[in-house]
């Protein structure tokens, strides 16, 4: 068959397990871009926080979290950018290529590891997520679109590639950067930033024509449309609702930019420098940014018709809710990780160490033997049309087997085991590769709860894990810099953490789709793309207080607080059920 026909039967000739070889040129594209930016992330607070003796920037942590939330806020805000453009400007596959050509240069920069360099490399970043990140699962999309019954499938192995690539990268880049030199974890997540882009680049050719041109003005029609729907009047963006979004827009991110700029440079550098009515300028522009996106919805929302008002109240709903459960989980590569730094037992002897050494190695061996297993059987379907694609992959695998070996063998030739303080990030992606299959039945069962009660369990799983963590640093006084928390407490909060996760982050999107109108479907994912990126930067100001909290009543009540915001969240949930459930009209 043409190679550039329109129908995706082509896909489906010559498969790997069941789905198109090019679903696999995907899964280890996206698994070299998670594994280079969870590698990055896991170091970037250890950092920017470690002694100039340690060869660290010795920032305060409030300087580094202010930092790391502006940038994980701003890859998921440019997303918007980087889809607009796939969608409008350059096409889907183009979008990509650039965006994992922009990153491969950001996290170069950084291995540099002077100030205008890491800068510079963070800047990268976050506009090279912007153009990779929403467009791999468009291409996947399209491949599938007359193979609807296969597409589950498909996503589940996509995000299986994900999680491999965010496990390995914390794990390899995490003991390099800890062990070894910043430079070199940072260094190694880009050189495998850069075998994806080229494994990619090189077998691009499998896709057919799809994601190659952008989709323009491409009319959507969208079928069984209910007659209340199909009878709706347009609702265009007035100039003066595009005024107010673009007022919005630039005084929010304006502030997310100045917050660590007015940080770091004591204030010398802070773009709202005034008061007003006793309130600081920044708290005054971001408050004013909030009222100014809040009447645009409350312009909107009543415009439409009942059905669709309705839905849309429910989105927001499960977004505003999202947004706190962001904000918390995202402690992870923040105050987490400096709580296991600073105030976990690490140090392991005898007995302990060992067994912790033996079930590092297998945790490290077994997922990268079945990935390996995985490329075999894509080099058989692909290696004559896609050889140096299948090269450049193979040769990836043989630097990340040779560095996970050393790893492991230096780790075993050590008296003591000193557990990496990012090595506790890695039991997320563990959990999920673990756990994904079991909520997937779940939710497959006659026991698959409603929309609201996932939000609940979710939010309720994320308080417990809080509880866990808050209740293990009972013992630790205000102000204390150091102590010996047993490593099982934060085992127990990535454990509640991922179930947590797993009931709210992949269910998400799904509703957003099933609730809104077709044509309105890029809107209401900016919505929810801007909810994410607003938690992110919650959670960099909630790692914030965490100092200032710790040092006056100790690290304990800080994350007692936030156990206390999760549960009262799902309490919330399960409250307005009634509600929420009216404002859905049957959608499950």
């Amino acid at each position: 068959m043409n190679q550039t026909s329109n129908s995706t039967s082509q896909f489906f000739e010559n498969p790997v397990l069941g789905h198109p070889a090019g679903l696999f040129v995907l899964f280890f594209t996206e698994m070299w871009e998670r594994f280079s930016y969870y590698g990055m992330r896991a170091l970037l607070i250890l950092f920017f926080t470690a002694s100039i003796m340690d060869e660290g920037w010795g920032w305060p942590a409030e300087w580094a979290f202010a930092i790391f939330g502006t940038y994980t806020s701003l890859v998921y805000l440019s997303t918007m950018l980087g889809g607009y453009f796939a969608d409008n400007v350059i096409g889907i596959r183009k979008a990509v290529v650039l965006g994992a050509l922009l990153m491969t240069i950001g996290h170069a920069c950084m291995a540099l590891e002077t100030t205008f360099f890491i800068y510079l490399g963070l800047t990268f970043l976050v506009f090279g997520s912007g153009f990779f990140k929403p467009n791999m699962t468009s291409i996947i999309s399209e491949m599938y679109k007359d193979r609807p019954e296969k597409k589950d499938g498909a996503y589940t192995i996509f995000y299986m590639g994900v999680n491999a690539g965010a496990f390995l990268g914390i794990l390899l880049c995490g003991y390099l950067g800890e062990k070894v030199g910043w430079s070199w974890g940072f260094g190694v997540a880009g050189i495998f930033m850069l075998f994806g882009l080229l494994q990619f680049w090189l077998a691009q050719n499998i896709f057919g024509d799809v994601g190659v041109k952008p989709k323009g003005k491409e009319v959507v029609v969208v079928e069984n449309t209910s007659t209340e729907d199909s009878e709706e009047k347009r609702n265009p963006f007035t100039k003066f609702h595009k005024i107010l979004i673009f007022a919005a827009a630039a005084l929010g991110l304006a502030w997310i930019l100045n917050d660590p700029v007015s940080k770091i440079s004591g204030g010398e550098m802070n773009l709202f420098s005034f008061e007003f009515m006793g309130m600081s300028g920044p708290t005054v522009v971001i408050l004013f940014a909030l009222l100014l996106f809040i009447l645009l919805l409350a312009i909107r929302i009543p415009k439409y018709v009942k059905t669709t008002r309705d839905k849309m109240l429910a989105i927001i709903f499960f977004a505003f809710v999202t947004m706190f459960f962001w904000a918390i989980f995202e402690q992870s590569p923040s105050s987490l990780t400096v709580f296991a730094r600073d105030y976990t037992q690490r140090t392991l002897e005898g007995n302990a160490g060992l067994a912790f050494k033996i079930i590092n190695s297998l945790m490290t061996i077994i997922p990268l033997a079945v990935i390996t297993w995985v490329l075999g059987m894509l080099f058989k379907r692909t290696f004559g049309k896609y050889a140096w694609s299948n090269i450049f992959l193979s040769l990836s695998f043989v630097i990340v087997w040779g560095i996970a070996i050393w790893m492991l063998i230096n780790e075993f030739r050590m008296e003591q085991t000193e557990v990496p303080a990012s090595w506790f990030s890695v039991l997320n992606s563990l959990f999920i590769i673990t756990l994904a299959p079991l909520f997937s039945k779940w939710w497959e069962s006659k026991y698959n709860p409603n929309a609201n009660m996932k939000w609940a369990i979710g939010m309720g799983l994320l308080g417990l894990g809080m509880a866990c963590v808050a209740f293990g640093a009972s013992g630790i006084e205000p102000g204390a810099k150091t102590a010996s928390v047993s490593m099982i407490w934060l085992i127990l909060v990535y454990l509640f953490h991922t179930m947590g996760e797993l009931c709210i982050s992949p269910v998400g999107l799904s509703y957003v789709s099933k609730l809104v109108p077709a044509r309105m479907i890029a809107t209401m994912f900016g919505i929810w793309y801007l909810a994410i990126a607003i938690g992110m930067k919650l959670a960099g100001m909630f790692a914030e207080s965490s100092a200032s909290i710790a040092e006056e009543k100790g690290i304990s009540h800080f994350f007692w607080i936030l156990t206390g915001v999760s549960l009262a969240l799902a309490i919330l949930s399960v409250l307005v059920y009634p509600v929420i459930k009216k404002l859905m009209h049957g959608v499950r």
